[in-house]
């Protein structure tokens, strides 16, 4: 697949007036960064934005036009578990390290890799074998090459008449270390002591000891669990700067893939997920609720729920006891928030119910399925039998709720006082004022709100004026009022034809040819498309024959909406019939869907 061609300044031009034209002045590609392509002998079987071949992809997204770029979370994963969904919320994925330019000796880092390693890694990569099989190899040939950079960095560091080159990055890595200790001791003490107790990244065969929750002690264990951090960061410093060191890397990299989409005019999104890693998890548990567990109700695209196993942050700890500042949760968001927004120019918040009416369910349940179906809201529960627990943290009154529906239904609540609702958003309003206060705009922060959107929800995502997410290709042709409709869509949502989570559009119009609905979806992109009477027929025919056609007749179609702000996915744009993501399914092929590798060739 050849993306490198550039289109003539006039084709560009063309795009960037039709944009206006229809009132678009957002239109971003969502891609994740192990999808990104790599170049011949460049990485180890999995993508990352910071390589050459990233780069190259980038700037064919800006020659169609496109004015932003949406990224997954870009936390570590761990080695049994590719989800970025899992991943760590302070840490970078050191998977996305593009080695190539750590064998550059005129580069930022010196040649702190061998050219001759890299050559042997890259020829290591398997040519059989699943998505597992090559995630796996990418985990271990990356340790490799990072090792190796880090014992280079050390040898060189330490020579009497270490370079100019040297003594520059020294001095950048430990700037970078002092801005961020308290995460980066938190994360690396992490490994320590999952390998001290060979449990790696998994820490619940010692959650009961106070390495356990050296960050939560118990009462009189204060000054032990301090004394005990403080011998774990001598005895183990060399660890703790080695982690750091892989965490700058992956840093300077990122500022540099920043530098380079704003020279193209490009946007950079960061996705803030709602989920906590297993070390994150260890690191702030005494910032969460101990008896529920986060996860996703009963919806109408999955019925039988999602039982996430994220905690919850406990509702106690938002603000100060007295309320006269920011608690413990507060100052944890704000110091999440503040890192991201220096790092992009906009944010999706993943599932932002989490932060205004997360559901919940008990945690230690032996059927976690059964217990999400039985769940309900934190803050909309004051007397349900089955949760008396919640009835403290609910901030409607039994007279507000709507017993005819479900608990999990979006009529659930039936009406808010202003003081309520902003009782609802205090971390939601954590989000956009942190983004106000680095100067983005309204509309660069995106909510990934789908089939369900709680009243409580929506009155705070009113009062900032903000959108959800309308996506096409789960419209029901048979309810005009369904939500998915592009002709339901208001200025202020995001529209797209699908995401990381659903079919590709491609598999979609194939199985819609298959199951003889190809015509229904014809229909009603001739009255989207073709508003006079005349020749609708002929061109809702023509669109029934030809499943292309019809597949961009559904592109077509976002823009033919209110919209403001256009999405599409990766694999809709470049006609790829897998599916990146299944959602509730564990499957080794989510998440390794990526773009095949650019050689350069020419063609297309």
């Amino acid at each position: 697949m050849e993306l490198l061609s550039p289109l003539p300044d006039s084709h560009r031009s063309l795009i960037t007036e039709a944009l206006d034209a229809l009132g678009v002045t957002r239109w971003v590609l969502s891609i994740h960064d192990p999808s990104f392509p790599g170049l011949p002998g460049e990485d180890l079987g999995r993508g990352s934005p910071y390589s050459e071949g990233a780069a190259r992809f980038l700037a064919f997204a800006r020659d169609l036009g496109f004015t932003g770029i949406q990224l997954g979370p870009q936390g570590q994963t761990t080695a049994y578990n590719p989800s970025p969904y899992d991943g760590t919320l302070f840490s970078r994925n050191t998977l996305n390290v593009a080695l190539a330019p750590l064998t550059d000796p005129h580069g930022p880092w010196g040649a702190l890799l061998s050219a001759d390693t890299l050559a042997r890694l890259v020829s290591e990569v398997p040519e059989e074998g699943g998505p597992e099989v090559r995630y796996t190899s990418a985990c271990r040939g990356q340790a490799q090459a990072l090792q190796e950079a880090w014992d280079t960095f050390r040898r060189e560091r330490d020579r009497v008449d270490a370079p100019a080159s040297i003594l520059a990055l020294v001095r950048r890595f430990a700037d970078f270390r002092m801005e961020n200790r308290e995460w980066l001791e938190r994360d690396a003490l992490f490994d320590v002591l999952a390998a001290r107790h060979h449990t790696p990244d998994d820490w619940r065969g010692w959650a009961d000891s106070l390495d356990g929750r050296l960050f939560a002690p118990r009462a009189g264990e204060v000054m032990q669990a301090e004394a005990r951090i403080r011998e774990l960061l001598t005895a183990e410093a060399g660890a703790v700067e080695q982690y750091a060191f892989r965490q700058f890397l992956v840093y300077e990299q990122h500022g540099l893939l920043r530098e380079r989409a704003g020279t193209l005019g490009l946007k950079l999104y960061g996705d803030l997920q709602i989920g906590f890693s297993p070390r994150d998890t260890w690191a702030r548990q005494g910032l969460f609720l101990g008896a529920y567990l986060m996860g996703a109700p009963p919806s109408r695209t999955n019925p039988e729920g999602q039982p996430w196993n994220y905690p919850v942050l406990d509702p106690a700890q938002y603000v100060a006891p007295d309320g006269s500042g920011p608690g413990p949760v507060l100052r944890y968001m704000d110091a999440r928030l503040g890192k991201m927004l220096s790092e992009y120019d906009g944010l999706r918040i993943d599932h932002p119910h989490g932060l205004v009416c997360p559901w919940v369910y008990r945690a230690g349940s032996a059927d976690p399925l059964r217990a999400v179906q039985g769940g309900a809201r934190l803050f909309s529960s004051p007397d349900l039998p089955d949760h008396p627990a919640l009835a403290p943290y609910s901030i409607v009154a039994a007279e507000q709720l709507n017993r005819s529906v479900p608990r999990y239904a979006d009529g659930w609540v039936t009406g808010l006082t202003e003081e309520q609702v902003a009782r609802y958003a205090i971390l939601f309003d954590s989000v956009v004022r942190t983004a106000r206060a680095h100067g983005r705009a309204r509309e660069d922060v995106l909510c990934e709100v789908l089939s369900t959107l709680p009243y409580e929800l929506s009155r705070v995502m009113a009062r900032d004026g903000l959108g959800r997410f309308r996506v096409t290709q789960k419209a029901d042709l048979n309810n005009p009022a369904d939500v998915y409709r592009s002709e339901n869509v208001a200025p202020e949502d995001w529209v797209m034809v699908g995401n990381h989570d659903t079919k590709s559009l491609w598999r979609l119009v194939s199985e819609w040819q298959w199951k003889h609905a190809l015509r229904a979806q014809a229909d009603y992109l001739a009255e989207r498309l073709h508003p006079e009477a005349e020749g609708r027929e002929a061109f809702a025919r023509e669109l029934a024959e030809d499943p292309g056609l019809l597949a961009q007749a559904k592109f077509a179609d976002l823009f033919a909406s209110r919209a403001r702000s256009v999405m599409v996915f990766f694999a809709d744009l470049l006609g790829m019939p897998d599916t990146y993501n299944a959602p509730g399914s564990v499957d080794a092929r989510n998440w390794s869907l990526r773009i095949p590798e650019d050689d350069g060739r020419d063609g297309s």
